[in-house]
C-alpha cells in the first residue's frame, strides 16, 4: 500500500470541511411562520361608528315677549323641578336713544301738552265761576216763585242751567287730568337713560315687576344659551333644559349602505365612553331620512342617524351626559359555535379563497369556502376542519408543499 502524505490529508480535510460548511449553508431550511389553530368560537359581524350622547326630550325655554332678560342665575347641571324653579326673570326694556329730530319733535310736544294744561285749567275756572254764578240764580228763582214773581218755567230753566253749569266744570276738571296724562306720556318720550335706571328693575336682583320664567320640567339645566343681562326679542332662546339620567339615548350617524344592514332590536356593544367596562343597548330606530357629510379627508357621503337606547342598568351610565362622545359596535350578525380562521390566513386564489395549511411541517394549499369576514376572523364554511393549523400572511416564500416550522420569538 503506498503511504499518504500528512500534507495530502489535511488538504483533503480541509476540502472536506468546506464542502461540509457550504453544503450546510446552501441547504434548504425550513420557513419560519406564525402559526393559527382553526376552531369552533363566537364571532360576530358589527358596524362599527363614532356616536355621542344626547337627551331625548330637551326643553329650549325660550323668551315668551320681548324685552330685558336679568342675568340668570342658574348654571349649568342645575337641578331644577317643574313649575318651581325660576330660571329667568324678564324685565322691561330701557327707553330707546333718540336721535336730534325725534327728541326735537318730543320736545316740542311737551311744550303743547304744557300749554293744553293751561289751557284746560284755565276752563276749570271759567266753569267754576259760571257753576257759581248759575247756582244762585237758580236759588233766588226759587224764593221768588212762591210769590209769583217769576213763572215755573223760569225757574225750570234756571236749575237746568245750574245743573249743566256743573256737568261743565266736571267736563273741565276730566279734561286738566287728560291733560296732565298727555303730558306725562310726552315727558316719557324725554327720559334720560339715568331717570330710566332709577325706575327699572336694576337696582333690583328680583323685582316684583319682572316677569318670572319656570322651569317646564324636572331635571339638570344642560346649557346656558344667554346667560349675561340682555335685550332680547320674543322667542330668543335663553338655556336648554333635560334630564340626562332617565332620558338619555346615543345617535351614531351610519353610512346609509350600512343603515340598511341593520333593524330595530341589533344589540349594540358601547366602547370608549370613559368607563371601564363596555354598555349594552340596542337599535330602537333608523330614522328615514338620510343627509349628506363630508368626511375628515373631503368625501362626500350620505349618513342615516341611528338611535340607541340603554339596555343596561342606569346606574352603569349615570357619569354620561348630553353631548358626550361614544363608540359603537352594532352587531348584524353573530354565531357561539362557528368555525373561524383568522383572516389574515386568507388569500386569494383563481377567484375564490385559500389558505396554506400546515400538514407534517409542510405547506399544503387548500381551497376553502367562507361565510362571513369580520376583518379579524371569517367563518369557515368547508374546506378546514377544528384543530387544524393554518400559516398567518403568507409571503411570496411559502409554496405548496414548502417546510415551515414555528417562528421563535
Amino acid at each position: 500500500m503506498i503511504g499518504v502524505k500528512p500534507r495530502t490529508l489535511v488538504i483533503a480535510a480541509a476540502i472536506i470541511v468546506v464542502g461540509l460548511f457550504f453544503l450546510y449553508a446552501f441547504w434548504p431550511r425550513a420557513a419560519q411562520v406564525d402559526l393559527a389553530t382553526i376552531e369552533q368560537s363566537h364571532m360576530m359581524v358589527t358596524i362599527d361608528e363614532e356616536a355621542k350622547t344626547r337627551v331625548r326630550d330637551s326643553y329650549v325655554v325660550s323668551m315668551p315677549v320681548a324685552g330685558r332678560l336679568l342675568r340668570v342665575d342658574v348654571e349649568a347641571g342645575d337641578a331644577v323641578m317643574q313649575g318651581e324653579t325660576i330660571v329667568a326673570r324678564i324685565a322691561p326694556a330701557s327707553p330707546t336713544v333718540l336721535d336730534v329730530r325725534t327728541e326735537e319733535q318730543a320736545g316740542a310736544a311737551v311744550a303743547a301738552a304744557e300749554a293744553a294744561l293751561a289751557l284746560a285749567k284755565a276752563e276749570v275756572k271759567k266753569a267754576a265761576v259760571d257753576e257759581d254764578f248759575a247756582e244762585v240764580e237758580a236759588e233766588r228763582y226759587r224764593e221768588l216763585r212762591p210769590h209769583d214773581a217769576v213763572s215755573q218755567s223760569q225757574l225750570d230753566n234756571a236749575e237746568r242751567s245750574w245743573r249743566a253749569a256743573s256737568a261743565a266744570l266736571e267736563m273741565a276738571r276730566a279734561n286738566v287730568r287728560l291733560r296732565e296724562a298727555d303730558l306725562k306720556s310726552t315727558r316719557a318720550m324725554l327720559m334720560t337713560f339715568s331717570e330710566a335706571e332709577e325706575r327699572s328693575v336694576a337696582t333690583n336682583p328680583h323685582p316684583r315687576e319682572a316677569l318670572e320664567v319656570r322651569s317646564p320640567i324636572s331635571g339638570r339645566v344642560l346649557r346656558l344659551i344667554q346667560e349675561s343681562e340682555t335685550v332680547l326679542p320674543s322667542g330668543a332662546p335663553v338655556l336648554e333644559i333635560g334630564d340626562p339620567q332617565s332620558d338619555l339615548e346615543i345617535v351614531a350617524e351610519l353610512l346609509s349602505r350600512d343603515a340598511v344592514k341593520t333593524k330595530p332590536g341589533d344589540r349594540v356593544i358601547i366602547e370608549k365612553w370613559g368607563g371601564d367596562a363596555p354598555l349594552t343597548g340596542e337599535i330602537e330606530r333608523i330614522e328615514p331620512w338620510g343627509f349628506t357629510k363630508f368626511s375628515a379627508l373631503g368625501v362626500e357621503e350620505q349618513r342615516v342617524n341611528a338611535i340607541i337606547k340603554f339596555t343596561c342598568e342606569k346606574s352603569d351610565h349615570e357619569a354620561l351626559g348630553h353631548g358626550y362622545r361614544t363608540e359603537v359596535k352594532i352587531v348584524v350578525w353573530e354565531d357561539e359555535e362557528a368555525l373561524v380562521a383568522p383572516s389574515s390566513a386568507l388569500f386569494r386564489l383563481n377567484g375564490g379563497w385559500a389558505v396554506f395549511k400546515v400538514v407534517n411541517g409542510r405547506a399544503t394549499e387548500s381551497t376553502v369556502e367562507i361565510g362571513r369576514n369580520n376583518g379579524t376572523q371569517a367563518e369557515i364554511l368547508s374546506g378546514l376542519n377544528d384543530s387544524d393549523t393554518v400559516i398567518l400572511y403568507p409571503g411570496n416564500q411559502i409554496v405548496d408543499g414548502a417546510r415551515v416550522e414555528k417562528r421563535r420569538i
